[in-house]
């Protein structure tokens, strides 16, 4: 077979945003500078879920990992300079999606943009933060209203721009399985699909309107082959329901359209040069087989196990993708596995089994209720106490990591302080000042008008769309518009998953887990209490709960009662939750980059409370130095993805408890951990 013409490229995107609205606009117009064809904007955490930069949650946090937009000045700072109405614009925002997208709607208006031509999306799928990203405000029920609203909004207005990108990225990276992967991510879509069809906002002959905008964005894993093979039933299974379901006959409608982020949490801090080559592995995975090709790719950089990637990082992984495009004869050929027994027996297998489970979950009465009884958490918690398991068994290779682990001194990393970006710390003041000068200038009454009729119109059934843009124009904040419809809505702490997860290890004897189980057991008799008890908590906004409930689990099988109340707490939440439960040790997880500001703050409060034999512990992406410094104010020990062994950390638990209660060593732990 010859060659064709060519075709054109996927968009090109490097997920970005970092500091301030005007550092991220001059690393966005660079970008655009080295061929990227298309944004994806990160926003940090308090403008993920809610919170004006000044808020007690938001400490830390500030244009940690992504830009703070607290307001419409935030918007036109961070557009400056860009023609929205000719660029594509990704905007990974769930909770505070419409907010947002009033925001960038009124500055395309400002810029002379005809809204009906901006091309972009706005990733709005809450269901994937109950189940792995955390960054959920609302209720179940009043977030699928806000998804309802946007869709209904955008077909009418916004007619090329995608109002939901249904996140299966997420799952996979809280435990799920290819089939869980396609299963709960089509479920989603159903359930958004359902909603907008039921809510009577779109005419009936206009549903391939909305099924033509909806676009998912899906993680590509290391085991490239399955990778591929799960795009191609995921092409068949959106085929299928959208035809059959939905009744859509126009196949143009019916395209899967989807991005795709290659695995970032898969990435290992240990080696992390390896980190090149998995990522190439992962792209392949979704440009390989023209008939599932993504339509936009990001890629992570080789050191984000590390800390935040510098935009020379993020430029070698933008060249990643253009020597595929541009220098390899991919896109000149057709679908390369048409016909490959081995390729269509995968995709069938994976096709059947999400079918099975798409089946399980409608029979439940949908995803929503799926979340709500805590169903889709345990089973991704089950599934990631499973992977970790084989991986700490060897069963599952991770090439430097538990294999091949000896190595040369590495020049990437040879300045380890070099090696990442650090967040200057005035910008977080810059950011500060900022909006208090936002809400000095503006006219507060036309902003407090503007939130009362939000309020009233979260009240109805009314679309909440044009309420949200008159507070956009009236000049309210992030935090203002999140918390008038707080106020209606009501909050909502999705369940943890914990207490229903299985077994993952069994306590074989003579082997590690036994050893703890009983270094458990005779500490607690030590300090003559029923059990040891272990204080898991997040402070701060990170959403990224997968190692904290990795631990909760692990340290339960272990023998020890475990306080874990899920996400988002304050430091002093958490040292009130350790004096009333009188634990014996508390654990912190933080992966945002928050640790210098959260973990002396929760240590003080501990001093504070007089509470002088209870170690404190941290675990997540921390810079050498940064765990120095952490150790130097008190913390423990300090733990981070190179440590991969959950057993030997709950291990490690134990000697730090019986340090702090000045107990003897216990020698059957220090053996099977060392």
């Amino acid at each position: 077979m010859g060659a064709q013409e060519r075709d054109r490229p996927w968009l090109m995107r490097t997920y970005a945003g970092h500091s301030t609205a005007s550092d991220s606009n001059a690393l966005y117009r660079r970008n655009l500078a080295k061929g990227q064809t298309g944004l994806s904007v990160a926003f940090d955490l308090p403008t993920q879920t809610g919170y004006d930069s000044d808020h007690v949650l938001a400490r830390g946090e500030v244009g940690r990992v992504g830009v703070p937009v607290g307001h419409l000045g935030d918007m036109r700072t961070l557009f400056d300079g860009i023609p929205l109405e000719r660029t594509n614009t990704s905007m990974t925002i769930n909770a505070t999606a419409m907010w947002l997208l009033a925001l960038y709607q009124v500055v395309a208006e400002e810029q002379g943009a005809d809204i009906a031509k901006l091309t972009g999306t706005t990733q709005n799928d809450i269901v994937k933060e109950y189940l792995s990203r955390g960054t959920h405000v609302f209720p179940p029920g009043p977030s699928v209203r806000l998804i309802t609203d946007m869709i209904a909004y955008t077909v009418a207005h916004i007619p090329k721009w995608n109002p939901i990108n249904i996140c299966s990225y997420h799952l996979q990276e809280a435990g799920a399985t290819p089939v869980q992967e396609i299963a709960y991510s089509m479920c989603t879509a159903i359930a958004v699909l359902d909603a907008v069809r039921d809510s009577g906002q779109v005419p009936a002959e206009r549903m391939g309107e909305v099924v033509a905008r909806i676009s998912f964005f899906v993680n590509a894993g290391v085991r490239f082959v399955e990778e591929m093979c799960k795009m191609r039933a995921f092409t068949r299974l959106w085929e299928k329901v959208t035809r059959e379901r939905y009744g859509i006959e126009d196949a143009k409608q019916r395209r899967f359209r989807y991005g795709v982020q290659v695995n970032s949490l898969g990435l290992t801090e240990a080696q992390p040069e390896n980190n090149v080559q998995r990522i190439v592995l992962e792209m392949l995975a979704v440009t390989l087989s023209k008939d599932a090709r993504a339509r936009a790719v990001q890629l992570p950089a080789w050191n984000e196990a590390l800390g935040l990637p510098r935009p020379w990082d993020q430029q070698w992984s933008l060249r990643i993708q253009q020597v595929l495009a541009y220098e390899s004869d991919l896109l000149e050929y057709g679908d390369l596995f048409n016909g490959s027994h081995v390729v269509e027996e995968k995709t069938a297998e994976l096709l059947a089994g999400a079918e099975a489970e798409i089946a399980k979950v409608l029979d439940m009465g949908g995803v929503i209720p799926a979340v709500e009884s805590g169903y889709l958490k345990s089973s991704l918690v089950a599934s990631h106490a499973a992977r970790r398991a084989r991986i700490e068994a060897g069963e599952d290779k991770i090439v430097g990591v538990n294999c091949f682990d000896t190595t040369e001194e590495s020049p990437l990393t040879a300045d380890l302080d070099t090696a990442i970006m650090v967040v200057d710390p005035a910008s977080e003041r810059s950011v500060l000042a900022n909006l208090e000068a936002w809400r000095g200038s503006r006219d507060e009454a036309a902003v407090q008008v503007a939130l009362a009729r939000l309020k009233e119109v979260a009240a109805t059934e009314e679309n909440l769309m044009a309420a949200t843009l008159a507070c956009a124009r009236a000049g309210a904040t992030t935090g203002e518009w999140s918390f008038a419809l707080r106020e209606v809505f009501g909050e909502y702490r999705a369940p943890t998953g914990v207490g229903g997860a299985p077994v993952a290890v069994a306590a074989e004897p003579g082997g590690e887990l036994a050893a703890v189980r009983e270094a458990v057991a005779a500490t607690a008799a030590e300090l003559g209490t029923g059990k040891l008890r272990l204080l898991v908590g997040k402070p701060g906004l990170d959403g990224h709960s997968n190692g904290a409930e990795q631990i909760a689990v692990r340290a339960r099988d272990a023998g020890f009662e475990v306080v874990y109340q899920g996400i988002r707490l304050t430091p002093e939440q958490i040292v009130s939750a350790a004096v009333a439960e009188d634990v014996h040790c508390v654990g912190l997880s933080i992966l945002s980059g928050a640790h210098p500001a959260l973990v002396p703050d929760v240590i003080q409060r501990l001093d504070r409370a007089g509470v002088e034999d209870v170690p404190v512990i941290v675990g997540g992406i921390i810079p050498a130095a940064d765990a120095e410094a952490l150790r130097a104010a008190g913390v423990a020990a300090v733990f981070t993805p190179k440590d991969f062994g959950i057993t030997t950390i709950i291990g490690r638990i134990v000697d730090e408890i019986r340090l702090a209660n000045r107990l003897q060593p216990w020698a059957a732990t220090t053996a099977a951990t060392s």
